[in-house]
């Protein structure tokens, strides 16, 4: 039975069509997700079943005394949400109806008339709307949307609008409505919200409606997908994986079936020549008739798609980076805090506020590395320090030789007031106005749309900016954080293609499940006011985590292979292996070098390392020589190739290759020599 029923629904905004002639119908029960891309108006159909709006044609059918609760992308909580004394209370107060019965069922047993019928019935509906449990209900709602304990007892009027939107999602979820509609609920969540409210809504007996861009999330919790497309509905059976296949056949079958009408068009149209030059007009009408039946398909507006480049716009490819691209140890990062100076006075040293410490963590030419962890525990500060955004407050930092980077920030810098989309593309690079609107097309900017102040664009239409000012100058390592926020799902599917083939270097922050899947190999894992690296994916992180694994443990682990168990204050800055500009200044000694012999006993003493620390470095260099000594011998094979000899291309590419390998080689030679001088 339906408990919604929506019957050629129309939406219209000015002249602007939305919604046209839209049927759909909602059972008890159902799990739907809707899908579609930015502007489609999901959040629209959201509003009109809600009965926030009303539509402009059609009607939309609602079974008596159903109850509805939605959570907009962006919450606007009530005047007695934000008034609460605590967040507990505001979250509690989301279950109105038993805080009534237990304040009713309180004032019966002060009177003593717990032996009434009337205590009786509430009682009883009170134990099946599992009253009892309700404080343990609301602890466990923020717990699982990632609220610390210290924060219950905060008034909601001191809360962040994410913190607010994520308490506003608890107290919906304690009001267990009939239909429940969600959009965009991750927006503000962290990996373990995101599984906790998975959880929660697969153990939910009502309906649900979720409006989002997160494909893990669809797939965990619905069972039917409702698209948006043109401004029509279409349902599609099973979760978010069996509509996209659906999808790609149902999409191969349309392109199928144009140019099938279109070769029908055009016989239609040759016979019809044919019976008119022949005079025979019966023939030549019937024709005419079948022609005005096969009119073309129409072409889907929302077909356009994000288009990345596959080279900069302002030409060129990047360097070759050296093996070791980053390369953290003892690196603590946070901010300082601007000091404030006083005349006269000594200037202070700036106060320091350590958000994570980094034991060891590498990354090297072609890495494709997630940044995760919960919110707030570092992960934008730890990109933000290898950005060059924030000085490390303690520790070793160092990028490799030839590294061009580009930054993807999350927070973005606001906008000069008046600034257009062109104006944006063209402040950073010099271009004329065709080359710099191609490439905003690319990035669905096409006409007047280039002329929108950035001021005005909406959460999606930024984030395709940033991309495409990102694409402006050639980079070997992406830093990205957050990269899907506010990109539909072609968007980022588009943005997972050129993950794909990319030779760049990736390092991403990212809460995209399956983005995290598919375009990372390892994680970097920050928690606990540490970062340690996981060797696997994000299915394969999850795993080892119910198994028990933690970061403290990991770092422990981390702490004992390298340092035999034994912590050590952070070392002095020492610049990665095989960087040719930054290695160790030590004077070359042998029977060769005349400046050694000459002045040998003038030269200052090599400082003696530790049994550990040297230990440490030599396993370092010595497997640094035989992965070099292993890459030289695959490239010199290669030269004896006679299809390499036979593509200059190809040939150019190797010869490239072997001489970066030789420089590399010579310098982890030279580290190996120095590394013995300073042997215990």
């Amino acid at each position: 039975m339906s408990i919604v029923r929506l019957e050629q629904v129309q939406r219209e905004i000015g002249d602007f069509v939305i919604l046209d002639h839209v049927d759909a119908a909602i059972s008890a029960g159902d799990r739907i997700g809707i899908v579609g891309p930015n502007g489609a108006g999901k959040t629209t159909l959201l509003r009109l079943i809600a009965g926030i709006d009303e539509p402009d044609g059609g009607t939309v059918h609602r079974k008596r005394a159903l109850t509805i609760a939605m959570l907009s992308q962006e919450a606007h909580v009530d005047a007695a949400f934000i008034g609460a004394p605590s967040l507990r209370q505001a979250v509690r107060s989301g279950a109105a109806r038993l805080e009534e019965m237990e304040l009713t069922m309180r004032r019966l047993e002060q009177e003593g008339h717990v032996t009434e019928p009337e205590y009786e019935q509430i009682q009883h509906e009170f134990e099946v709307k599992d009253g009892y449990s309700l404080d343990q209900r609301v602890e466990a709602a923020l717990s699982g949307l990632g609220f610390e304990r210290t924060d219950w007892d905060r008034p909601p009027v001191n809360l962040s609008g994410g913190e607010q939107t994520r308490a506003a999602l608890a107290r919906l979820l304690l009001s267990d409505p009939d239909l429940l509609m969600l959009d965009e609920p991750t927006n503000h969540l962290d990996l373990g919200a995101m599984e906790w409210l998975e959880e929660h809504l697969g153990r939910r007996h009502g309906s649900l409606i979720v409006a989002s861009h997160d494909r893990a999330f669809l797939d965990a919790t619905v069972t039917r997908v409702w698209e948006l497309r043109d401004r029509r509905l279409t349902s599609f059976r099973g979760a978010y994986s069996a509509y996209s296949r659906q999808r790609e056949e149902r999409d191969v079958r349309a392109v199928e079936e144009a140019e099938d009408r279109a070769g029908e068009i055009a016989r239609e149209k040759e016979l019809i020549q044919q019976y008119r030059h022949q005079r025979k007009h019966a023939k030549m009408h019937e024709h005419e008739a079948r022609l005005e039946a096969l009119q073309p398909l129409e072409k889907r507006h929302s077909d356009a798609r994000l288009r990345l480049p596959t080279a900069p716009l302002a030409g060129g490819t990047a360097a070759r980076s050296y093996e070791s691209v980053i390369r953290a140890e003892s690196l603590v990062v946070g901010y300082r805090a601007p000091a404030s100076a006083t005349p006269g006075a000594a200037t202070p040293a700036p106060a320091t506020t350590p958000i994570a410490r980094v034991p060891w963590l590498e990354l090297r030419r072609g890495d494709r590395v997630g940044i995760v962890g919960p919110n707030g525990a570092g992960k934008t500060t730890l990109l933000r320090t290898i950005a060059g955004e924030l000085r490390p407050l303690d520790g070793s930092l160092d990028l490799g030789k030839n590294v061009q980077l580009t930054y993807l920030a999350q927070l973005r810098d606001a906008p000069i007031p008046g600034a257009t989309v062109l104006d944006a593309l063209l402040a950073e690079l010099p271009l004329t106005a065709a080359a710099a609107r191609g490439h905003l097309a690319r990035f669905l900017f096409r006409g007047d749309e280039v002329l929108k102040e950035v001021s005005k664009l909406s959460g999606g239409e930024r984030s395709r900016l940033e991309l495409a000012l990102m694409f402006l100058l050639p980079a070997n390592l992406l830093l990205l954080d957050e990269p899907t926020n506010h990109l539909d799902i072609p968007a980022r599917e588009a943005l997972e293609a050129f993950m794909d083939t990319t030779d760049a270097t990736l390092l991403i922050v990212s809460h995209d499940r399956r983005l995290l899947e598919k375009s990372c190999d390892s994680l970097w894992v920050v928690d606990d006011g540490l970062a340690v690296p996981f060797e696997g994916g994000y299915r394969a992180w999850r795993a080892a985590v119910a198994d028990g694994w933690t970061v403290k443990a990991a770092a422990e682990r981390e702490a004992s292979r390298l340092h035999g168990g034994r912590s050590r204050a952070p070392e002095p800055r020492r610049p990665a292996i095989a960087v040719a500009d930054s290695r160790p200044k030590v004077a070359a000694k042998g029977p060769g070098s005349a400046t050694s012999s000459a002045k040998s006993e003038k030269a200052p003493a090599v400082a003696r390392l530790s049994k550990d620390l040297y230990r440490r470095r030599k396993a370092q260099i010595d497997e640094e020589l035989v992965r070099l000594a292993e890459r030289k011998q695959q490239l010199e094979s290669a030269l004896g190739d006679p299809s390499v000899h036979g593509n200059f291309v190809e040939l150019r590419r190797v010869t490239g290759d072997l001489a970066t390998v030789n420089e590399a080689l010579a310098a982890a030679e030279e580290a190996w020599l120095e590394l013995e001088e300073a042997a215990p």
